[in-house]
């Protein structure tokens, strides 16, 4: 029998940077006394996604190949709803030994529809 995959979770580009600047941001929130700010919302949700991606690599909405911005270069890529209409994009890679969760980018609306070509109303 084959041991179980190791499943990672990894913030990479334009989510790194986006991850960062929220957490200094919700620092200094929390330096001044803030207890539940939009930004403190949002880092919770991301937080709370990043832990189910661990036990579910498969979690969010799978996009249809058809749909994929060629500028990501990836074969495969999956939505998730974040709090305040942000959006969650990541890829999913495997080999034999583990499966990996690359999210590619935590975007709000506006960003997501402008990445996917629809139009804001």
């Amino acid at each position: 029998m084959k041991p179980p995959k190791t499943i990672r979770v990894i913030l990479q580009g334009q989510a790194r940077k986006e991850y960062e600047l929220l957490s200094k941001v919700v620092d200094e929130q929390r330096k001044k006394g803030k207890t539940n700010s939009e930004e403190m919302q949002l880092l919770k949700s991301i937080d709370k996604k990043v832990a189910i991606l661990k036990y579910n690599p498969a979690y969010g909405q799978s996009v249809s190949k058809e749909l994929i911005p060629k500028t990501l270069d990836v074969d495969n890529l999956f939505r998730i709803e974040l709090t305040h209409y942000w959006r969650m994009l990541y890829t999913i890679r495997t080999n034999e030994v583990e499966i990996v969760s690359f999210i590619l980018y935590l975007v709000d609306h506006h960003t997501y529809n402008k990445l996917f070509g629809y139009r804001d109303r």
